[in-house]
């Protein structure tokens, strides 16, 4: 398969993949003898994987020291991937926390709008409930 199908079928362009390809986010593309890209399905795979993890804000750094590891193909590097995918885990898991600790404060701000945060603006302005201008609250 050539780089403008998979292209297509990852919704990556041709210059992304390339450049995950020549930082090492993917293994080396087979070629043939003219020098042109042959995609496999493997290739896909590491494509969508890469694609997927960069989705979540895995870092790049991560993702190919993950992949070198894994191309070396020793058993003894199983639990360096293994640390690496759990570390990365681990720091999404923070993002989200942080994201749903954010998502319910405004979800609360949001129900209680009238009864909770128009009061709390005026106050911050220095209005009071009927209206007037107070400099000193």
């Amino acid at each position: 398969m050539n780089i403008k199908l998979v292209s297509e079928k990852t919704n990556l362009s041709a210059d992304t993949i390339r450049y995950y390809e020549r930082i090492g986010l993917i293994p080396p593309v087979r070629r043939n003898k003219h020098g042109v890209r042959e995609f496999d399905e493997e290739d896909i795979r590491w494509i969508d994987f890469a694609r997927q993890m960069r989705k979540a804000g895995i870092s790049i750094e991560a993702l190919i020291e993950y992949t070198e590891l894994f191309r070396g193909g020793d058993e003894a590097t199983i639990q360096a991937r293994v640390d690496i995918l759990c570390n990365e885990r681990d720091e999404l898991q923070k993002r989200i926390d942080e994201m749903q600790q954010a998502l319910n404060r405004l979800n609360y701000k949001i129900d209680n709008y009238e009864n909770h945060v128009v009061p709390a603006e005026k106050k911050l302005r220095g209005i009071s409930e009927v209206g007037n201008f107070s400099p000193a609250e």
